[in-house]
């Protein structure tokens, strides 16, 4: 994501002519959307997207089950 914001920034500097970005070759304003594709095609590869929305999934049920538990007046295995 940060690679797509910075591409973003460097196109609008490089088309608006603003500051030493007007100077350097489109190659280098550009540079950054194709890192941002390298990382997207290496995280849905090595499997590290999938992995994320895993643990966050996992983090929610633990979540979900400690809320149900201190409604009923139980303690969950974390607070003990």
């Amino acid at each position: 994501m940060y690679f797509l914001l910075i591409g973003l920034v460097g196109l609008a500097l490089k088309y608006l002519e603003i500051g030493p970005v007007a100077a350097w070759s489109w190659w280098v304003v550009l540079s950054p959307f194709a890192l941002a594709v390298v990382w997207w095609a290496w995280a849905d590869a090595s499997g590290y997207t999938k992995q994320r929305e895993i643990d966050k999934m996992a983090r929610r049920k633990q979540e979900r089950i400690d809320k149900q538990r201190d409604a009923m007046g139980m303690l969950s295995k974390r607070r003990k």
